[in-house]
């Protein structure tokens, strides 16, 4: 029989490929791990890994597979048995932006607390594409996303339509073409590459009729806003980010020509949702209808 800890130390040495790492991922000694593999080589009579240089072996690339699947399948079936049992105690796990959870989560987190006092809620801040991931895998209950498309296994749910706008002064001379020679080629605030709104803008920007620009990255939508502000461009984000910002000094131009894209949630799909979770989704809704009646 197959101790379900050594599986999991060894899923997680087969990703990271380092002895040590594993180690400390996993908050265990070293000796430890090595013990693990060599009681699951042991059991499965097998050798799994080479380990200079590290490699899985046949045997272990076909372990990792069937491991791999039954530690998904035993977190997704204990994060169901939470939900039919209206988890009242232990943590809900929430993947999203920065910027989704700062502008949609804080006040029904609040909210989540009073009504909920025995379950830790833990927010992962990551990517749409690495929410989606956290979901599928079980290791997020609940994925707040932008874009995201309806796939296998996940069940997405729009919460509103998330449209476009410019700030940072100058877009529309640029537009018209009207800067003296010694001005420098106007410059756009962008979210990286690894963000799938940039995947959507990138699309787009041929709309905005800039003969030429540079494009100058940051790591947050917060950012781009501080540095337009700050006079070092024009940031591309959406509108509903600039709804909290007060005294923003900057023009504002709405983009009618981008694509609008769809906010929402996704879960798994025939996922069973605790009492809490379906709350919390309640409390959302009501803050996107609070933010709309404000603008």
């Amino acid at each position: 029989m197959l101790d379900i800890h050594w599986l999991n130390t060894f899923v997680t040495l087969a990703r990271l490929e380092h002895f040590g790492k594993t180690a400390t991922e996993l908050h265990m000694t070293q000796p430890n791990v090595s013990l693990h593999i060599k009681q699951l080589e042991q059991a499965t009579r097998v050798k799994l890994i080479e380990r200079n240089p590290f490699r899985l072996t046949q045997a272990g690339e076909r372990l990792l597979q069937s491991a791999q699947n039954t530690l998904m399948e035993l977190q997704v079936c204990q994060a169901d048995l939470n939900a039919i049992n209206d988890l009242c105690q232990g943590t809900l796990t929430i993947a999203a932006s920065d910027i989704i959870s700062r502008l949609l989560l804080i006040s029904p987190f609040q909210s989540f607390k009073q009504e909920f006092p025995g379950i830790d809620l833990s927010l992962l801040n990551t990517t749409s594409s690495q929410a989606a991931e956290l979901v599928k895998s079980a290791k997020a209950d609940l994925g707040f996303v932008m874009a995201q498309k309806e796939s296998q296994p996940l069940h997405f749910t729009e919460l509103q339509q998330v449209k476009w706008c410019a700030l940072g002064n100058g877009l529309q001379g640029w537009q018209q073409g009207l800067r003296t020679d010694n001005q420098e080629e106007p410059t756009l605030i962008l979210l990286g590459h690894d963000t799938r709104t940039r995947d959507l803008l990138d699309s787009a920007l041929p709309t905005l009729s800039l003969p030429k620009y540079r494009i100058m990255e940051v790591g947050s939508v917060d950012a781009q806003i501080d540095w337009a502000e700050a006079g070092f461009g024009v940031a591309i984000v959406p509108e509903f980010s600039l709804h909290p910002k007060l005294n923003l000094q900057t023009t504002i131009t709405p983009l009618p020509d981008f694509p609008t894209t769809s906010l929402g949630y996704i879960v798994r799909q025939n996922q069973v949702l605790s009492r809490a979770i379906k709350q919390l989704l309640n409390w959302v809704n009501e803050e996107i209808v609070q933010s709309q009646q404000v603008q």
